[in-house]
């Protein structure tokens, strides 16, 4: 059993329940926003830019909790065809790439909430900076699913460890 499974286990309801409460405040806001909108003739302003700071949660921990599931977009009718050692390979693989892009998701965000903290959201107020923090937290989840898929991977796998002894045994 890996190490990470149970704090991931934890993080991943927390991700969960965040996600699934943003959207359900997202839909009450855009049907309040409508009904203000259209019956009252008095659309409210604060509803664009509170519904944009939920889409980008509701996004980034969405996609932190289908790596964790292994749902994400993934190319199965190649990587099915490989042998089992190749198909092992390949989702290492592509676990080093999910790592790889969360860590630049992580930077990137990272100077963007620096250089914009001390700017305000018009009209609720809040930093700027949060829009990039929601990213920053959902790249460290990312991060750490992968290397718990990774670590899983080849302690399910210890033939991977030894590919060329293998290669060597088959002369």
């Amino acid at each position: 059993m890996s190490f990470l499974k149970r704090p991931n286990d934890f993080l991943f309801r927390v991700l969960l329940v965040v996600a699934s409460l943003s959207l359900a405040t997202l839909c009450l806001l855009v049907i309040y926003s409508v009904v203000m909108r259209y019956v009252f003739n008095d659309a409210p302003d604060f509803v664009e830019p509170i519904a944009l700071l939920l889409v980008i949660l509701i996004a980034m921990f969405g996609a932190a909790l289908k790596v964790r599931e292994g749902g994400h977009i993934g190319l199965d009718s190649l990587v099915k065809k490989l042998p089992e050692k190749g198909q092992v390979i390949a989702k290492g693989i592509q676990h080093l790439c999910l790592i790889a892009f969360a860590v630049a998701i992580f930077i990137g965000c990272f100077e963007m909430a620096e250089t914009t903290m001390g700017d305000r959201i018009p009209i609720i107020g809040v930093p700027e900076g949060v829009r990039y923090c929601i990213p920053i937290f959902a790249s460290v989840c990312i991060a750490l699913f992968s290397i718990e898929h990774l670590l899983e991977l080849f302690a399910c796998n210890p033939k991977v460890h030894t590919l060329e002894l293998s290669a060597t045994e088959q002369k």
